[in-house]
């Protein structure tokens, strides 16, 4: 198999296995609490990246890289896969992709508003878009497509999360190899979810398994978290993270699809509509980058140059 049939087939796998985390979510839902349920994951697949991780020669971690890995854990497993799970015990899968999509735009809005980065024209378009689109989910209608406030705001709090985590990652001291850094990350991200999950009472909760819903859970450990992040580290080394990037555009679409087909879930007209609208948004804001002063742009190359190959930003799904 050529590099480019390698490449296509591991896009397709990464747009369909991630693409399904959002389902899979909702599935594993009908027998596991949810706080409880994304902190076991991540404990189990956090510790298995970190091991991989280990094994294949990476230096060990200092505590000073545990903490700051726990910190981009709680951003981006807490607050970011965190929101998702809770939001999506009160919101349709799909609109839980759709909101989760606007990450980049949560990004640019960052760069403008805390850094001073003036979005170019492209940009601007993409975040006025944007936020037509979420205001179209979010916003009452008699169409069959409201969604709840408390779930779209939780999505909005996920989404902001993992901006922050991703912008906030570029300047944290990790260790150089990405799996055991990813790990590291995972297993902070897992602990503090624990903890929440048997904080807020959900170890009294009454747990029955089906073979659905284990079968699901075990499919966002293995498919979402270990298949799925190998895939994207492969085509990082041997594509650009531009092409790694686009399941950013086809997720969504995936998770709608497989909510409407799996999960009775309604895509009303007005959800379409959003949905193009986000994907419009991310393209746009995706390929209209800002420009940087000579200054900034060359510390930005070297924090780009650390983030491709050290892990620190991974934009993965739930």
């Amino acid at each position: 198999m050529n590099r480019r049939v390698g490449i296509a087939v591991a896009l397709a796998l990464l747009y369909v296995l991630w693409g399904s985390t959002y389902l899979a979510i909702r599935v594993s839902l009908e027998a596991f609490p949810p706080l409880l349920m994304a902190g076991v994951r991540f404990l189990i697949a956090g510790g298995a990246l970190y091991t991989w991780g280990r094994r294949s020669g990476g230096a060990a971690a200092t505590a000073r890289h545990w903490l700051q890995a726990t910190g981009l854990g709680a951003l981006f497993f807490v607050g970011g896969n965190g929101g998702v799970v809770w939001a999506e015990t009160r919101v349709p899968s799909g609109v839980a992709a759709l909101l989760i999509a606007m990450v980049p735009m949560w990004i640019a809005a960052i760069e403008a508003v805390v850094f001073g980065l003036r979005p170019t024209a492209g940009r601007a378009v993409g975040l006025v878009v944007g936020l037509v689109g979420v205001a179209l989910i979010v916003g009452p209608g008699d169409d069959g497509g409201r969604v709840d406030p408390f779930g779209a705001l939780a999505l909005v709090g996920s989404a902001l999360a993992w901006a922050t985590g991703t912008l906030l990652s570029r300047k944290v001291d990790l260790p150089g190899d990405a799996i055991a850094a990813s790990g590291m990350q995972m297993l902070g991200g897992g602990v503090l979810l624990t903890i929440l999950g048997l904080l807020a009472g959900e170890h009294h909760a009454t747990v029955v398994l089906t073979a659905r819903s284990v079968s699901a859970f075990l499919w966002l450990m293995i498919a979402g978290s270990l298949v799925g992040f190998t895939l994207y580290q492969w085509l990082l080394r041997v594509s650009t993270p531009a092409i790694a990037s686009t399941y950013a555009y086809v997720n969504p679409a995936v998770a709608v699809l497989l909510g409407a087909v799996f999960a009775d879930e309604v895509v009303s007209p007005r959800l379409g509509v959003a949905g193009l609208l986000i994907t419009v948004a991310v393209a746009l804001i995706s390929i209209f980058r800002a420009p940087l002063s000579p200054s900034a742009a060359t510390a930005s190359a070297g924090s780009e140059a650390r983030t491709e190959t050290d892990g620190a930003v991974r934009p993965a799904p739930p």
